[in-house]
């Protein structure tokens, strides 16, 4: 213990006469500043408590010391003296001591020492050499709504929703989550849009749509949408995005309103062109062409299927491939059209019971059924999958029992928006209440749809009917 006493006592005595010294090369070095006298010899380099460097660019001149022990009061005069003298400034300059950055300022730094020079370049030396091609495949990934507003930047971007090979890029993209195209009970001739993805409503107008009639969204295929005029009973169709617009020619047989409606296209995209078929309680129909644009197979369904045709006017059809799926109400069951081969044929199916206000669905290229389960006062959305090889229904989900609270006691009536591409909307209407949800049936995800208002307004409209389709800028009519 003694000797560990002996040598601490040694060590505190060593350190103080360092910190002497230090005092002493402080003194002399602000005498220095003041005097302007040469610079005393640098101290023994045999003590570790600083460090004396000359610098080699000047002359007789001593840079400031390394010190590794002071107080902020000496730092403070050493600067401030230096500050008095330009010459010495230079040379606390020299050996000032490098401040450390993050990789992040120095980012920063190089890019805008360096950013105007690469910047100037790029237009001349990178983007002129850009290939077309990668840059329609880049821009055809972009958002609907994004790749709205990028069009709205030059003339030349503009004109891509033009391009045979734009359209290309789109066609080979995976398709994207359906949007739905509404119309309401306050204002019939103008629609309402719903993107899911951003859960916004749009209001687009298509201005070469009748303005004083009644103009039904009835099916949609490749981004069009086919609509029905029920006033003057002329068929439409048009991207509800770009205005691409077409107005089909008259047919031979006298349309009502009371009529199903079917669309396909021929090939990925609409420019191999699409079919549009409309069926009638007494089994007339007809098949409108969009290449030859005419209508074609006039005629009546088979002997062999039941008539009049009781067809399910609140189900819209539901297309697979080349193949259109009506729901029948007497019998219960499906009717099935091939747009190909122009065949048509009839599945008696059995409805589950207690349902209500069903309609069909598609997903993956599986036949689905949506409807009202009600039992007692107890109502709830269900959803069944067609089993091929029974022909039956089978429940695969049903909506959470939270929100089926809600329709306990109340006469509520479904009516269905809108499915493709998995996703369902639907409008649950009582006296109480009007809930908008959407399914989507991969998931199994149910979602709440904010109410559609009037645009600059607080008005809530009330959606009357509607269609999904699949928003693309390059489908025309």
């Amino acid at each position: 213990l003694s000797l560990s006493l002996f040598f601490f006592l040694s060590l505190c005595r060593g350190m103080e006469e360092e910190l002497a010294m230090l005092r002493q090369l402080i003194g002399q070095l602000q005498e220095l500043l003041h005097n302007g006298s040469p610079p005393p010899s640098p101290p023994s380099s045999s003590s570790p408590s600083f460090l004396v460097l000359h610098n080699p660019q000047y002359q007789n001149r001593w840079s400031l010391p390394f010190i590794e022990e002071t107080s902020a009061d000496d730092c403070c005069d050493i600067v401030m003296a230096a500050g008095k003298r330009p010459g010495i400034f230079k040379m606390l300059e020299t050996v000032k001591k490098p401040v450390k950055r993050s990789r992040k300022e120095r980012n920063q730094g190089k890019s805008c020492t360096e950013g105007d020079e690469i910047n100037g370049n790029m237009d001349q030396e990178i983007w002129q050499e850009f290939p077309q091609d990668l840059f329609e495949a880049v821009v055809s990934r972009l958002p609907i709504a994004t790749f709205f507003q990028f069009r709205a930047v030059c003339r030349k971007w503009n004109a891509l929703v033009d391009s045979d090979s734009f359209s290309r890029c789109c066609t080979e993209l995976p398709q994207t989550i359906p949007w739905f195209y509404t119309i309401t009970h306050e204002n019939v001739n103008s629609g309402q849009v719903y993107n899911p993805s951003s859960k916004k409503w749009h209001h687009p107008i298509i201005p070469a749509l009748p303005k004083k009639s009644i103009v039904l969204p009835m099916a949609s295929a490749g981004g069009l949408v086919c609509f029905l005029d029920i006033g003057h009973r002329n068929f439409y169709v048009s991207n509800p995005l770009t205005k691409s617009f077409r107005e089909l020619p008259a047919r031979s047989f006298k349309v009502w309103s009371r009529v199903a409606v079917g669309m396909t296209l021929n090939g990925n995209s609409t420019s191999d062109g699409y079919k549009v078929l409309w069926v009638g309680c007494e089994g007339e129909y007809e098949v409108y062409d969009s290449l030859r644009n005419v209508w074609t197979k006039r005629g009546t369904i088979p002997s062999n299927i039941k008539l009049p045709v009781l067809l399910n006017f609140k189900s819209q059809p539901v297309a697979i491939h080349s193949t259109l799926y009506f729901m029948l109400t007497d019998p219960e069951g499906i009717l099935s059209y091939d747009m190909v081969t122009g065949k048509w044929k009839q599945y008696t199916i059995p409805g589950p019971p207690h349902l209500s206000d069903h309609t069909l669905a598609e997903c993956g290229e599986r036949l689905m059924l949506v409807g009202l389960l009600s039992k007692n006062a107890a109502t709830c959305v269900c959803i069944w999958e067609l089993q091929k090889m029974t022909l039956l229904w089978k429940e695969v989900d049903r909506m959470p029992n939270i929100w089926c609270l809600e329709f306990y006691g109340k006469h509520v009536r479904m009516n269905c928006l809108g499915n493709k591409g998995c996703l369902i909307l639907l409008s649950l209407r009582s006296r109480q209440m009007n809930r908008l949800i959407t399914y989507n049936a991969v998931t199994g995800e149910w979602a709440k749809v904010p109410g559609c208002t009037v645009p600059r307004g607080r008005k809530r409209l009330w959606i009357a009917c509607g269609t999904a389709f699949h928003p693309s800028p390059t489908a025309r009519a």
